[in-house]
């Protein structure tokens, strides 16, 4: 019988595969098709796999993408390896899980800083920078218990975060998060804020008037926070600020700049 010695098990559990997946493929790679009776068969010793679990690995890396199956009737079905060059979309499979579980989980670490700071009883500061950092501070919002007052520098938005803003938008519509917005009234405003559901977004269109300053960054209030992002050429960061008082303060702000704005409302 062929002995198998195994090479490359971990360069190949290294992409993501499992052990059994991992000693299952190469062995197949130094075989060539075969059938899994001989595949099981030649497992090492070392690293005994029974033949019902050799079976259900060969299904999963036929799954994967990286064994083709060879099942004509009446004849026994044998296994051939795919080019290892597949593994790389294991690979990119892997990195877009791990994307979207950090995504995921960005909103339960909103929560998670909450509940520290309550049992700290301390007002807390968090910093971020780059537009990792910036999306930490948008998925944030997301654990709002209440409607979000944001003020939004919307030419800095479109330049700089456009993709990050869009799929924003798009978590917070389907996790159904209020906002009212207060923007600069603009051709670009208004097909920006157009854009949105307008049963969760409801926006306030401040009059441009020429040689003044409106809003030079994002800035987002809600339950106990206020978070800053400021987008410009030469950096990008976003401060979080956790503080009840400080978070009430700017709500009245807000309120009475929305009631006494006579631009209008979207």
């Amino acid at each position: 019988m062929y002995v198998i010695t195994l090479e490359y098990t971990k360069e190949i559990t290294d992409t993501g595969l499992s052990r059994e997946q991992a000693t299952v493929y190469e062995v197949l790679l130094k075989l060539g098709e075969t059938p899994a009776s001989r595949l099981a068969k030649a497992i090492p010793s070392t690293t005994p796999l029974s033949r019902p679990l050799v079976y259900r690995v060969l299904d999963e890396l036929i799954e994967l993408d990286l064994v083709a199956k060879d099942d004509p009737e009446g004849k026994v079905a044998t296994f051939t390896p795919k080019h290892p060059v597949a593994i790389t979309k294991v690979i990119d499979e892997q990195k877009e899980r791990i994307e979207r579980t950090k995504k995921q989980f960005m909103a339960t670490s909103g929560k998670l800083s909450s509940l520290f700071n309550l049992s700290v009883g301390k007002p807390g500061v968090q910093f971020y920078e780059g537009k990792d950092g910036v999306w930490e501070v948008l998925m944030d919002s997301l654990i709002a218990t209440e409607e979000i007052l944001s003020y939004a520098d919307i030419d800095a938005v479109n330049k700089f975060i456009p993709d990050q803003n869009a799929e924003y938008s798009a978590l917070r519509e389907e996790q159904m998060v209020n906002k009212r917005v207060m923007i600069v009234d603009s051709p670009t405003g208004r097909k920006f804020i157009d854009s949105y559901d307008h049963t969760i977004t409801k926006a306030k269109l401040i009059k441009n008037s020429e040689n003044k300053l409106y809003f030079q960054n994002v800035m987002q209030i809600y339950d106990n926070k206020i978070s800053y992002i400021t987008l410009t050429d030469d950096y990008l960061v976003g401060i979080i600020i956790t503080d009840k008082n400080i978070a009430n303060t700017h709500k009245y702000l807000f309120e009475s700049l929305w009631d006494c704005s006579k631009g209008d409302e979207i």
